[in-house]
């Protein structure tokens, strides 16, 4: 078990590799589902039940990981789901159907839940035992790492099929999972210090207490994982066929959206110091509001983008905030709990903007992002007294 600095400093860089990798696949696959979407040739309807799929199986594995986490450790069930990722990434462009598409993005979604909640949970473990609130850290590297799978999908658009494209980032990944694992797999999660005399103990809270506090943390990280996918699945697709921009110029779209959120994390710890939690989500979802009415309504691309950029930069730390509030109180079960919410969001999104696409329009659609982050902001306004910092 780590005890010392080192130990944990060493958890920290090979846990931060895993959260960058995430993002990085991740960010690969979706800059590529316009030219997916081609390949099958369907309607926005049609994608989105598509896009269910990735929800999906993330939803429906996340209380089976919580439980493999409690029974094998969040260390090893990180190893295998990175492996499962890397593999499944290369899935999609094999496919020509919508069925098919569906069907393995559902085998892709699994993976990605199942090591969403694990890593998670061993970054909880290494929060507690720091005694920092470094959570928004780890989510900055999945955030950077999506925006260098978003780039380097832009600058390949053009030039390699999406079949090439992303069998490359399934040799990333697992070369990146052979460097990064043996770390994980020495040690176990460590143990955290004796709580301060002033600290509140989470056991002599009520148990009814906590799981109304991890359903708080749950529904706020719903409000923000809806627009994270909005943005992910809609938002390069909103720029090439409503502002007319080419697919690299569309692929930028979410990258923009990804530097903001990991400059926005990487302020995350200080800022997260400094205001706290509560005060935090209320001033990130009213910000993410603002930002996504700009940048789905906007009728230049440049406005479009800008808002994308401030919309990343109001989500930035609810999903963290979430997730480590609800892990401390209530270990890997807090994290699946919050992290099936959060996924439960992702899960209504992409088909309800595939259908508000097909019924009104794909900008008035997106608007629905920026309605959920001002629900965000208000249960942050109506919970800070009642959520601990």
């Amino acid at each position: 078990m780590p005890g010392t600095s080192r130990d944990l400093t060493r958890l920290r860089t090979a846990i931060t590799a895993f959260f960058a990798l995430d993002g990085f696949l991740f960010a690969g696959w979706v800059v590529r589902i316009p030219a997916i979407k081609h390949q099958t040739g369907a309607s926005a309807g049609d994608l989105g039940l598509a896009l269910l799929g990735v929800s999906a199986g993330a939803v429906l594995t996340m209380t089976l990981t919580g439980r493999l986490c409690r029974r094998y450790g969040s260390h090893q069930v990180t190893v295998v789901c990175a492996v499962l990722l890397s593999l499944s990434v290369a899935l999609p462009p094999l496919t020509h159907s919508v069925l098919a598409l569906g069907a393995v993005l559902l085998i892709f979604g699994a993976a990605y839940g199942g090591i969403n909640v694990a890593f998670n949970s061993a970054a909880v473990d290494l929060v507690t035992a720091l005694r920092r609130p470094i959570m928004p850290s780890f989510h900055a590297a999945f955030s950077l790492g999506g925006m260098v799978g978003a780039g380097l999908g832009g600058l390949v658009a053009g030039s390699l099929s999406p079949t090439l494209h992303l069998a490359g980032l399934a040799v990333v990944g697992l070369l990146v999972t052979a460097v990064a694992a043996p770390t994980l797999l020495r040690h176990e999660p460590p143990s955290a210090p004796p709580p301060a005399p002033s600290a509140p103990e989470t056991s002599r809270r009520p148990q009814g207490r906590i799981r109304g506090l991890v359903i708080v943390f749950g529904l706020i990280a719903g409000c923000t994982a809806y627009g994270e996918g909005a943005m992910a699945d809609w938002g390069a697709l909103h720029l090439e066929q409503d502002l007319d921009a080419s697919s690299g110029v569309a692929a930028l779209g979410y990258t923009c959206f990804a530097l903001a959120m990991t400059i926005g994390r990487l302020s995350g710890t200080a800022l997260l110091e400094r205001l706290g939690h509560g005060r935090t989500v209320v001033a990130g979802g009213a910000t993410a509001a603002a930002g996504m009415l700009l940048g789905s309504l906007a009728p230049s691309l440049w406005a479009a983008l800008l808002g994308f950029a401030v919309t990343g930069l109001g989500l930035a730390n609810l999903f963290p905030v979430a997730v480590e509030r609800a892990g401390t109180l209530a270990g890997p079960s807090g994290v699946a709990t919050a992290s099936t919410f959060g996924y439960g969001g992702m899960l209504l999104g992409p088909p309800a903007i595939g259908f508000m696409a097909d019924w009104l329009s794909l900008p008035v659609a997106l608007t629905s992002v920026a309605v959920l982050a001002a629900v965000a902001t208000l249960i942050g306004v109506a919970t800070r007294r009642a959520v601990p910092n």
